[in-house]
Formats: structure tokens, C-alpha cells, sequence
């Protein structure tokens, strides 16, 4: 993760004071808690996300899209299937 910090985007990143992922509801859970471990990582802060998100989405809206998978994958895939989940506050 050392190069990652020296280049444009982890340079970015580090200075940014807030991310917003709108529509996160309809990305697949595993690119959520990529992004977390990332976060976490480049900017050595053990919160979640970094302390750096505000995620935006309605949940009457579409799942992730799993090529060639079941109902029961969408649901496993979705937000509300990760362990960040345990971390969320809610907002309305």
C-alpha cells in the first residue's frame, strides 16, 4: 500500500475531507468493503470508511446485479449482507 500512498490518487484521497457514494445500495458489498479496507489503510484511520463516507441510496431500489445468479445471491451481494452493515447509522 506504500506505492499507493505516493501516487495521484492516494494523494487525493488522503486530502479529501468527505466522500458521498450516491446509489451505493445497487454496488455489489465486496466493492464496499474494498473501499473500506482501503480507506482504513491510506489514511490510518481504523473507522469505518476511513472516516471519510456518507453513503446515499434508497433501499426500494434495484440490488446488486449478479451475472447469472440467483434471487438469494442478489441478496447475499447487497449492502445489508456485509459485515460493515453492523457499522451503519441511518439516516432519514
Amino acid at each position: 500500500m506504500q506505492y499507493f500512498r505516493s501516487s495521484a490518487m492516494g494523494k487525493l484521497l488522503m486530502q479529501c475531507k468527505l466522500i458521498v457514494w450516491d446509489e451505493c445500495i445497487m454496488a455489489h458489498k465486496k466493492s464496499l468493503e474494498a473501499l473500506n479496507f482501503t480507506l482504513k489503510d491510506l489514511r490510518r484511520n481504523n473507522n469505518i470508511f476511513g472516516g471519510l463516507m456518507i453513503l446515499a441510496g434508497d433501499f426500494r431500489q434495484t440490488l446488486p446485479v449478479v451475472p447469472r445468479g440467483t434471487p438469494a445471491d442478489e441478496l447475499n451481494a447487497c449492502l445489508k449482507a456485509s459485515p460493515l452493515w453492523n457499522n451503519v447509522k441511518n439516516y432519514r
